[in-house]
């Protein structure tokens, strides 16, 4: 018999959350876990790294437990940082984000700190998946993602990912417990139409709530939202190199020296 896989689990929920406690348990099913989390939500950090404080890991299973846990202060990328460089002895085999409260579709990719954990994952050359749910609720119902996940799971670990690639996995909310597929998409050209709703302090001193409207500019039916809102989960390749290799000729066009 082989060697299992080694799957690192990580997510910006924080580590007590459901999504998290939910891919753990598909994941024990393909191979060896190791789970390193946040101790509290991150949710909306982006890429962000901890370089003004101290990091803090707690290793919070027991020692003869078969999937390690490590609770960590930092960011979701600091997370797999340090799962890489202080707690494995192997460059893990796949490294799976989420499951996320809420969708990473379309531009939300940039600010999720789900996402950026698998993308910091990628950067290490290690497959990575980021998984999210169209559904803020802590009580949301994961049930049904779990057939999708393990066998999304299970075919990177089989095919591998194409080098700079990164996956981004989107489930609609279930309607009647059911999702009805899956489709390959791109990223929906969408974005937020942001608000800020200003406020008082008793003492006199402003302050602000970010608000806003998520707005689809997009009328295809190959992207995320499309496939979302029609009840299919949305696969969409994603790369860390953003370089606009389009716009290099036109650039090289201009008088600059």
């Amino acid at each position: 018999m082989g060697t299992k896989p080694l799957i690192l689990v990580t997510n910006d929920d924080g580590i007590t959350a459901p999504g998290i406690r939910t891919l753990i348990s598909v994941m024990e099913t393909i191979g060896q876990v190791v789970v390193v989390a946040p101790d509290s939500p991150q949710s909306g950090m982006g890429h962000a790294i901890t370089v003004n404080n101290t990091l803090y890991l707690n290793k919070i299973s027991k020692e003869d437990s078969l999937t390690q846990e490590y609770s960590c202060s930092g960011t979701p990328a600091d997370c797999v940082k340090l799962a890489v460089n202080e707690i494995l002895k192997r460059k893990p085999d796949l490294c799976v984000s989420g499951i996320n409260h809420g969708s990473n579709s379309s531009i939300n990719v940039i600010y999720s700190g789900t996402m950026s954990a698998a993308v910091e994952a990628g950067i290490e050359s290690i497959p990575a998946i980021g998984f999210s749910l169209s559904d803020f609720s802590w009580n949301a119902n994961f049930e049904p993602l779990i057939p999708f996940v393990k066998k999304i799971a299970e075919q990177v670990l089989k095919n591998g990912l194409p080098e700079g690639t990164v996956l981004n996995v989107n489930f609609p909310k279930p309607k009647l417990g059911e999702i009805k597929g899956v489709k390959i998409c791109r990223q929906a050209n969408a974005l937020w139409v942001e608000k800020f709703d200003k406020r008082q302090t008793p003492f006199g001193k402003d302050y602000y709530w970010l608000t806003g409207e998520f707005v689809n500019k997009d009328k295809g039916e190959d992207t995320d939202e499309w496939a979302l809102s029609n009840g299919f989960a949305a696969i969409v390749p994603i790369q860390f190199d953003m370089t606009a290799h389009h716009a290099i000729q036109t650039l090289n066009s201009w008088e600059l020296s």
